[in-house]
């Protein structure tokens, strides 16, 4: 027997609009195959590797803090800490814990005390990206002061940033350097500002918690230079390992108008992205490479994603809807030519649309 969670879930749509859509169906199968049960088991096993690799990684940072060869953890801290932002990811999304409280208290241990960033904040962003993924004016996620993710934006730019908008797609990772940073920053400014949802103070004692004992090692055990030099390299790798990870997900695909309405299925999976691969893949992904499924059932565990995955296959060609997979280079690959082909709208924001596709072909 299931229940209706009594907490709103990041991109669940409402009861009464799954029970009259195909979505019920699909719901039901995957239900009847036990995709839908708790493995927390797998995540304890997960959480403790974790923490044996934080803490392997914090050995080594110690044993090397009299040498400028400290600097070869920092990227390796940068991974671990994005494993535990992905437990984060997963206990907000109700994972984890068979209860809300326990789903909410951990999502907060692993993304604000370990990981630095506010879980009102990034709840409140990841909500309304689930709720209608590339859509302009619901989505923060395509709306950026520096990359330009639809044509609107684009065409937009003025001076230097439109002329770096052109080729946008070969500064796209590079910026990534600075995702992490950015990510910190975004999530400070609205916990100031009072937006970052309940219980805000208690994101706010955690994180700086986790800031004053970062600063103080580094300071008190590497010395201003070599902490300020780990703190660039490590905040640099943190980026690449975010924003490599979320990237693939949806950059490149549809752009939803916002006044269009799109039902709740095609809405996730034409704007969602699935890589390819094996075990490496999810590692380094978090899960995210399971975008789809993701996508239409939010609070299935990690581990149960790919299993999931022949079941969305199969209605998607049942019901005619395009699911998109490819591997790891080919996303990457891809994100560029889109941002770059978007890019031409500060060229020449006033194309023709039969033009634009005659420069395609």
């Amino acid at each position: 027997m299931t229940t209706t969670p009594t907490h709103p879930e990041p991109g669940v749509a409402p009861a009464r609009a799954r029970r009259t859509t195909p979505y019920a169906a699909l719901t039901a199968a995957v239900q009847e195959a036990g995709l839908m049960r708790r493995r927390t088991g797998h995540y304890w096993v997960r959480i403790a590797v974790t923490t044996l690799a934080f803490a392997a990684v914090l050995a080594g940072a110690f044993l090397l803090r009299d040498s400028w060869l400290v600097l070869l953890t920092a990227a390796p801290l940068a991974l671990v800490l994005t494993q535990f932002a992905f437990l984060g990811h997963d206990g907000a999304h109700r994972q984890i814990f068979a209860t809300h409280r326990s789903n909410e208290w951990a999502a907060r241990i692993f993304a604000a005390l370990l990981t630095g960033l506010s879980y009102g904040w990034w709840m409140g962003k990841h909500n309304k990206h689930h709720q209608a993924p590339n859509q302009r004016g619901t989505d923060s996620d395509i709306e950026s002061d520096v990359v330009s993710f639809h044509e609107e934006a684009a065409a937009g730019r003025r001076g230097a940033l439109r002329w770096a908008t052109q080729k946008q797609g070969w500064w796209f990772y590079p910026l990534l350097l600075l995702a992490g940073l950015n990510l910190h920053v975004d999530s400070v400014r609205t916990m100031v500002r009072g937006r970052a949802g309940k219980r805000r103070w208690v994101d706010t004692s955690l994180i700086v918690v986790h800031w004053a004992v970062y600063a103080a090692a580094l300071v008190l055990l590497l010395g201003p230079g070599r902490g300020a030099a780990f703190f660039g390299v490590h905040m640099a790798a943190f980026g690449l390992s975010m924003g490599g990870a979320f990237a693939p997900n949806h950059v490149g695909m549809p752009i939803v108008a916002r006044e269009t309405k799109v039902d709740f299925i095609r809405r996730q999976v034409l704007t969602s992205r699935n890589i390819s691969g094996g075990w490496f893949v999810d590692l380094f992904m978090g899960g995210l490479n399971h975008q789809v499924e993701h996508h239409l059932f939010p609070s299935m565990p990690r581990p149960n994603l790919r299993a999931a995955r022949p079941f969305v296959l199969r209605f998607c060609a049942e019901h005619g809807i395009s699911y998109t997979e490819t591997s790891l280079p080919r996303a990457f690959a891809d994100i560029v030519r889109y941002l770059n082909e978007v890019g031409l709208a500060a060229r020449d924001p006033f194309r023709c649309p039969l033009v634009s596709q005659l420069r395609a072909s």
